[in-house]
């Protein structure tokens, strides 16, 4: 039976999955085992749907998109409109926190314009390492027991691994270059203990970190 135009682009798009599908998890390391474990999808259908040997439908792609950390949009890979220009969709939260996500580099570092407010100090952990490059304002770090201010031009690198929380350090707000990128190289920090300042004031009012 004779396809149309429609059903072939159907079929290209849906061919091209798989095999994107492979490539995002080679690049972040993962093997099919691991992968299986995150997502709750059985080995063997993982390997099925990265061969093209399984069509992939939307339960299998969500919790994929979720685990690779990509929106659901760059694993279909839909048809480019022509526009060469690149559209920022700034997200605001609470408070006045705005995040702007800069790169989409599925696996890779990724880049993130932030304006945070202030917030509650809650220490976090998880997989990777971040770079801090503090743009306007002052910036408050805590890494395990120990606190560091970084004023504007000054840089930060950790591994996410560390109990950390960052926020402004005073009642404004701060703006920085936030990158975040998978676990790799071991990082350190490259801001020293503020000695020049009084001690960091107390934790602000509860907010998000990003909205």
């Amino acid at each position: 039976m004779n396809t149309g135009p429609k059903d072939a682009e159907l079929e290209g798009i849906l061919g091209g999955i798989g095999p994107r599908l492979r490539r995002l998890r080679q690049e972040r390391g993962l093997t099919l085992g691991a992968l299986a474990a995150t997502t709750g999808i059985s080995l063997s259908t993982l390997s099925r749907v990265e061969s093209g040997k399984r069509r992939p439908t939307l339960d299998l792609l969500i919790p994929l998109a979720k685990a690779h950390r990509v929106a659901l949009d760059q694993l279909v890979a839909a048809p480019a409109s022509g526009d060469p220009r690149v559209h920022l969709q700034p997200l605001r939260g609470k408070r006045g926190s705005v995040l702007v996500p800069l790169t989409q580099y599925p696996g890779r570092v990724q880049v993130f314009k932030q304006v945070l407010a202030p917030r509650r100090l809650e220490l976090v952990t998880h997989e990777g390492y971040e770079w801090l490059y503090v743009l306007a304002g002052r910036l408050r770090l805590v890494l395990g027991a120990q606190e560091f201010m970084l004023r504007p031009g000054e840089v930060a690198e950790f591994d996410t691994a560390e109990p950390h929380w960052f926020g402004p350090a005073d009642a404004g707000t701060v703006e920085i270059l936030h990158l975040f990128g998978p676990r790799g190289d071991q990082a350190v920090v490259r801001a020293g203990p503020s000695t020049a300042d009084p001690a960091p004031p107390a934790a602000p009012t509860p907010g998000p970190a990003t909205p």
